[in-house]
């Protein structure tokens, strides 16, 4: 594979392979418009070796003293009165590892360490998963059919992803405003449930853009419906979207996509490399803007 330069800036994107921790510092302050990440969900997934990496820490408490090295600098550059979404999911326990069977509210602790920092709770989306998929895939104690006949007191719920938004204290200085064309009352009616049962599991960039078994797999991928929603009503067009965990690039994608510009970072190689591939990909995909189309009229003598 051919040499990877380890930032890539263009107009339209910005994305850094290295650790967040190093790199958020190096961004201005308030000059972020709208975020929108899946952190590393504690130590549930090993997503790669380094030593720097969120998801390798021996407990809940290591993960926390680690991220808010991170979350301070989130706080720090993004504008006031604008938003920071976090996509996460209350983590099933081991009887290996934590001595019991059962769930951890890690989306109340993500929450309440956002607050510490300066945030403000804003809203948040429960976002349907079927529990049959992830029976499928998990092989849960408590989804297990058999488990109802032999003691359904261990029986339990499927586990729904979230989408978590914080608000920075203070004026928006650079309002966005929709339009009753842009964003009619049926989608907003829509988009304004607090439950969304219309994601579909599998509409993930590496469903979309993989080719072949040897491109890389993101263990936890955000579906692109729920990065397009949260982009389309959160930033403005020309607006700045970070991402501090970027991994295959969905999120990037997608704002660059949408004619915002991506700031992403990401720690591990071949996440990084798969990313700057999607990320290029996105730039020919892009809704055409005012822009583009007059220029394009300009060229075809019109």
């Amino acid at each position: 594979m051919s040499e990877v330069p380890n930032q890539v800036i263009t107009k339209d994107y910005a994305i850094y392979k290295g650790d967040s921790c190093e790199i958020l510092p190096k961004l201005p302050s308030d000059s972020v418009h709208y975020s929108i990440y899946s952190p590393p969900f504690g130590a549930l997934y090993v997503y790669s070796n380094s030593d720097r990496d969120l998801g390798n820490v021996r407990s809940d408490e290591e993960f926390f003293d680690h991220f808010q090295f991170i979350g301070k600098e989130l706080y720090r550059v993004l504008m006031p009165g604008r938003l920071m979404s976090f996509h996460c999911m209350n983590l099933p326990t081991s009887k290996e590892k934590d001595g019991y069977i059962g769930l951890k509210d890690f989306r109340g602790e993500l929450i309440r360490f956002f607050q510490e920092i300066g945030f403000i709770y804003h809203s948040e989306v429960c976002i349907y998963k079927s529990p049959v998929i992830a029976m499928q895939r998990t092989k849960a104690l408590g989804l297990l059919h058999k488990q109802l006949k032999k003691d359904s007191a261990m029986s339990r719920q499927g586990i729904p992803d979230y989408l978590v938004t914080m608000r920075k204290p203070g004026d928006n200085p650079e309002p966005i405003s929709h339009t009753d064309e842009s964003f009619p009352v049926r989608v907003w009616q829509r988009y304004a449930d607090p439950i969304w049962t219309d994601i579909n599991q599998s509409d993930t960039l590496q469903y979309k853009s993989a080719r072949d078994e040897k491109d890389e797999r993101h263990l936890a991928p955000l579906q692109l419906k729920v990065i397009q929603r949260g982009i389309e009503l959160w930033s403005n067009p020309g607006d700045t979207v970070l991402t501090p965990f970027m991994g295959i690039g969905s999120e990037a994608y997608m704002a660059v996509k949408m004619n915002r510009r991506a700031v992403g970072i990401e720690l591990k190689d071949s996440y990084y490399r798969q990313a700057v591939a999607n990320v290029k990909e996105a730039t020919k995909e892009r809704q055409p803007d005012l822009f583009d189309f007059l220029q394009q009229k300009d060229g075809d003598g019109e």
